[in-house]
């Protein structure tokens, strides 16, 4: 789902590189321009007699597994098709309010369903260590995270941040809303039990993720960096074949990877 945008056309050409998986169909938008084109023609690898369709029933039936990294306003429809053909789904898509939250949480009530704002399996390790190390350090260490992306992102901070403060809040069982965004003028001194969230934009960045555990006398910084979006694909893929065989209820990209934490 969203096969044509960025993200889509990238995981086309991870699955055309791997022998163990295949694109069963693609869908745009009804208002895209591409419907009907070879998807394979559109992520430059050539015809794979896969034509972008538009609406996911249509297209549920010819595949194992959904990934949909399209658009908010298409969750329903995707949650729909997915319930209704008892198909897995992996969603990543960003932005979702709560309503499309409550929406996945009662489809996994009957599919194996994955949902994260982000597919690297590097993050998931991030904030699993993440979460050991606040865990572990205590209440006297200080937690503040530093995201970069692209001049192109419309939201701030991306929703890694935003999920890696949630985890850090858990583990210390902060508040539920401990976030401090940006510091500007007279802030006094700093509180207790906040996480200072800080968010830089500029240039080609893809992602850029630092958590920041500051003691009185020492520092540690966690920092995952992305190189490509060729890593979301990947991870995508990823957790496409273990929702293949997974249970049904809600999964997370730790338990893709086999970690403890459940956090993400």
């Amino acid at each position: 789902m969203g096969a044509a945008g960025r993200m889509g056309l990238e995981i086309v050409r991870a699955a055309a590189a791997r022998d163990d998986v295949e694109v069963g169909s693609a869908v745009e938008h009804s208002g895209s321009p591409l419907l009907g084109a070879d998807i394979g023609a559109v992520a430059g690898l050539g015809p794979m007699g896969v034509k972008i369709l538009a609406g996911a029933c249509e297209a549920v039936e010819a595949a194992d597994v959904m990934i949909d990294l399209s658009l908010p306003e298409a969750t329903a429809d995707v949650v729909e098709a997915a319930v209704r053909a008892r198909r897995p789904l992996v969603c990543g898509t960003t932005g979702l309010d709560s309503a499309a939250m409550d929406l996945l949480d009662r489809a996994a009530a009957s599919i194996p369903l994955l949902y994260t704002t982000n597919l690297s399996p590097g993050i998931a390790v991030m904030t699993e260590l993440l979460s050991r190390a606040v865990d572990s350090l205590g209440e006297s260490y200080d937690i503040e995270i530093v995201e970069m992306h692209h001049r192109n992102k419309v939201d701030a901070p991306s929703g890694t941040a935003l999920s890696l403060a949630s985890a850090a809040a858990r583990a210390a069982s902060f508040d539920d809303d401990p976030l401090v965004h940006g510091r500007s003028g007279k802030t006094g001194v700093r509180p207790a039990r906040v996480i200072g969230m800080h968010a830089v934009r500029g240039g080609g960045v893809f992602g850029d993720h630092t958590a920041i555990l500051a003691g009185a006398h020492e520092r540690i910084e966690i920092t995952h960096r992305a190189g490509s979006r060729a890593l979301f694909a990947e991870g995508a893929i990823r957790a496409a074949l273990f929702l293949a065989d997974a249970p049904v209820g809600r999964h997370t990209m730790a338990d893709v990877l086999g970690l403890s934490a459940n956090s993400y």
